[in-house]
C-alpha cells in the first residue's frame, strides 16, 4: 500500500510541476524564433513564481519517485506513473479555471490505461548495473540522433505539432538521463573516486540539462494537451527499450501478450483521439491577453 500512495503522489507532483511551468509559459509571449528570443524568453520565464513553484514541484516528484523505488518494484510504480496523465488535467482544470474537453479527457484515460497495460505486461527482469563503452556508444548515438530529427523537424511546424515533437524529445533525453544515472549508481561500489573520474557522471549533467531545456521549449511551443502525452508515453517507453539495449532488462511476455497488445491498441485510439480534440490546438492552459497589447493576464 504504501509504495501505491507514493508512486501516485510522485505522479500527482510531476503533473503540477508540468501544469505550473505551462502556466508560467503561457504568461510570457513567445517572442519570435532564433536562439536569442529563446534564451531572452527563457530568463524572463524562470523568475515567475509559478515556475519557481513547478521547480520546487519536481524536486518533491524526485524525492516521492525515489522513496516508492525504495519499497517496491519498477513493475509497479512505472504503471501508476502513467496517472499522470490524468493528474495534469485535473490541475490544469484548478489552475487555469477551465476545463479540458470530453475527447480530451477521454483521450488521456485510454493513454494511461494503454500504458499502464502495456509497462504491467513487458515488466523487464533485472539486467546488470553497467553497460560496456560500445552499448553505450551505440545507443547513445540513436538517442541523440532521435533528438536530432525531432528537434529539426519541430522548427518546421508550429502550435501543438511542436509542442508535441518537442515533448518527446525532451521525454527521450530524459529517458537517457535516467540510463546515465543508472550507469553511475552501477559504479558506486568502485568509490566516488572512481565514480567522478569517469565520463557518466559528466554526461548525466549534460543530457539532462538538455531535457530541461528542450521541455521548457515544448510548454513555450504549445499546451499541455499536445506535449503532456508525448512526455509521459515517450520517458517510458524509451526507457523500456534503453533498459533492454543498455542493461539486458529482458521483457518475456508469453500469457501476458494480450494485456499488452491491449495496451497498445489502447494507446494508439488515445492518440487519434487527443489528435481531434480542440484542446490541443485550443486555449484551455492559456493565458488570456490584455487587449491590444502583449502581456498576459490571469485566467479567471
Amino acid at each position: 500500500m504504501l509504495v501505491v500512495v507514493l508512486a501516485l503522489l510522485a505522479a500527482l507532483a510531476n503533473a503540477a510541476a508540468s501544469v505550473l511551468q505551462r502556466r508560467a509559459a503561457a504568461d510570457e509571449p513567445e517572442g519570435g524564433a532564433g536562439l536569442r528570443q529563446a534564451v531572452r524568453w527563457l530568463g524572463h520565464v524562470l523568475r515567475r513564481p509559478y515556475w519557481v513553484a513547478g521547480a520546487g514541484m519536481l524536486a518533491v516528484t524526485t524525492v516521492l519517485q525515489a522513496a516508492a523505488l525504495s519499497v517496491g518494484s519498477l513493475a509497479l510504480v512505472q504503471p501508476l506513473m502513467a496517472t499522470e496523465l490524468l493528474f495534469t488535467l485535473v490541475v490544469g482544470s484548478v489552475v487555469f479555471h477551465r476545463r479540458p474537453d470530453r475527447r480530451t479527457w477521454l483521450a488521456f484515460v485510454a493513454l494511461a490505461a494503454g500504458l499502464a497495460a502495456f509497462l504491467t505486461s513487458a515488466a523487464p527482469t533485472a539486467g546488470r548495473e553497467t553497460a560496456s563503452p560500445g552499448q553505450w556508444l551505440l545507443s547513445a548515438a540513436a538517442v541523440l540522433g532521435a533528438i536530432v530529427v525531432l528537434v529539426t523537424t519541430a522548427r518546421a511546424v508550429r502550435g501543438a505539432p511542436r509542442a508535441a515533437l518537442l515533448g518527446l524529445a525532451s521525454a527521450v533525453s530524459f529517458s537517457l538521463t535516467a540510463a546515465l544515472l543508472k550507469e553511475v549508481t552501477g559504479r558506486f561500489p568502485d568509490g566516488w573516486g572512481a565514480v567522478l573520474g569517469t565520463w557518466p557522471v559528466y554526461a548525466t549533467v549534460a543530457v539532462g540539462v538538455v531535457a530541461f531545456l528542450l521541455l521548457q521549449s515544448a510548454f513555450r511551443a504549445g499546451t499541455l494537451a499536445a506535449s503532456q502525452p508525448a512526455l509521459t508515453l515517450g520517458d517510458a517507453l524509451t526507457s523500456v527499450a534503453l533498459g533492454w539495449a543498455l542493461f539486458g532488462e529482458q521483457i518475456t511476455l508469453g500469457v501476458r501478450v494480450v494485456p499488452a497488445v491491449t495496451g497498445v491498441v489502447l494507446m494508439g485510439a488515445g492518440a487519434a483521439g487527443l489528435a481531434r480534440a480542440p484542446s490541443v490546438s485550443g486555449e484551455w492552459d492559456t493565458a488570456s491577453r490584455r487587449p491590444g497589447t502583449d502581456s498576459a493576464r490571469p485566467v479567471r
